[in-house]
């Protein structure tokens, strides 16, 4: 997933320098694939995948490695769309249904570090995929441009991985019959804000995911900031949750979601005021030591919500993310196309996440109530 979601942000800027793509153009492909994000949670939550899961999983993976290979046989932004679709799709079948597998079982096996490893995988992907990006020579091999051997890299990385899961991946969710279906969704107040919150920092988060690398390509003499700029990102997200765990005991877990949101506020506004080449590798770090972390948590306070129905508050808490990743590049891609950066798009995603903190305060004292 690490590749399938987030390998567009390190070969963007091949990419729009070859093929001539305007940030608008860019931000287009970047929503295009989380629209198909948020159809594929609202079509998740559902029960037709009930006892179904791993296959369901499994396949969407194996489309992943597919629609890789895909965006490096096309130069047309319409086809780079409906291709981005089709994988925003898949990301949100192989989310829901992995982590409906494994969480459960992490849950089940009273194993705290499931979860970190779990998510810390995207991470790990990120990092690959901007190695990856930064070894392909200049001048990519024969006819093929370098952005275009980027995405047949991604598709053989994501064959293997995929391979690896169908070996290691379980059956369906622990303690759960096939076939069986979840009660209805029970919207208390207290999901009713973890679920705005979720959507909001999903267009927050979106903008520096998206435009990180081409952010720091803008101040740089070489590639080498922006490989380092993805790179921390991938490896800080890696060991992201796992390291905020510690102060679950502390903060307890709807506290450290408060204060990942405040924190990625802050990384962003640190991205667009200090000097190059420090904005994009403060950013990247305090980026990627948030978002899997928020991510996680705020599927975990969800699931300890509604707790008859799991799946249907994962579903729709990813659709409201999926919302919120829809508007975030579209927005700053024609803010930054009107005033030649990528400071404004920024500093708004930063005032977004700066309310969800405000507004995760406000109802913090009931979600804990609701949560216990």
């Amino acid at each position: 997933m690490g590749f399938g979601r987030f390998s567009y942000t390190p070969i963007l800027p091949g990419m729009m320098a070859g093929l001539g793509l305007t940030p608008a153009d860019a931000g287009i492909v970047a929503s295009a694939n989380f629209i198909g994000y948020l159809l594929g949670a609202v079509a998740a939550g559902y029960g037709w995948a009930a006892g179904r899961e791993r296959a369901i999983a499994l396949s969407a993976l194996v489309a992943t490695a597919v629609l890789l290979l895909a965006m490096g046989l096309t130069s047309s932004l319409l086809w780079f769309s409906i291709i981005r679709f089709l994988a925003g799709l898949a990301s949100a079948f192989t989310m829901i249904f992995t982590s409906a597998i494994v969480l459960s079982r992490g849950l089940a096996a009273a194993n705290p570090h499931v979860q970190s490893v779990h998510f810390g995988g995207v991470g790990m992907g990120i990092a690959v995929s901007s190695l990856m990006v930064f070894l392909l020579p200049a001048g990519g091999f024969g006819d093929f441009a370098t952005w275009q051997v980027a995405w047949f890299g991604g598709a053989v990385i994501a064959c293997l991985g995929t391979l690896i899961v169908a070996a290691l991946l379980p059956e369906g969710p622990a303690g759960h019959r096939n076939g069986e279906k979840e009660k209805p969704l029970v919207w208390t107040r207290p999901l009713v804000v973890v679920t705005l919150t979720y959507g909001l920092f999903g267009f927050g988060y979106v903008i520096t995911a998206t435009f990180l690398v081409a952010m720091a390509r803008q101040g740089a003499t070489d590639h080498t900031v922006e490989f380092f700029a993805w790179l921390i990102t991938g490896l800080s997200a890696a060991v992201s949750v796992h390291a905020w765990y510690r102060a679950v005991p502390r903060l307890g877990i709807v506290g450290v979601y408060l204060a990942g949101l405040l924190v990625e506020a802050v990384g962003l506004v640190l991205a667009v005021s200090l000097p190059s080449p420090y904005a994009p590798l403060i950013g990247g770090l305090m980026l990627g030591l948030t978002f899997i972390m928020v991510t996680a948590y705020g599927l975990q306070i969800g699931r300890a919500l509604a707790p008859q129905s799991p799946r249907k508050a994962l579903a729709f808490m990813t659709a409201a993310f999926g919302v919120g990743q829809i508007v975030g590049p579209l927005v700053a891609g024609v803010l930054a196309e009107r005033s030649g950066s990528f400071t404004a798009p920024t500093l708004l995603a930063a005032g977004v996440l700066l309310f969800c903190a405000a507004l995760t305060g406000v109802e913090m004292r009931r979600t804990v109530a609701a949560i216990k």
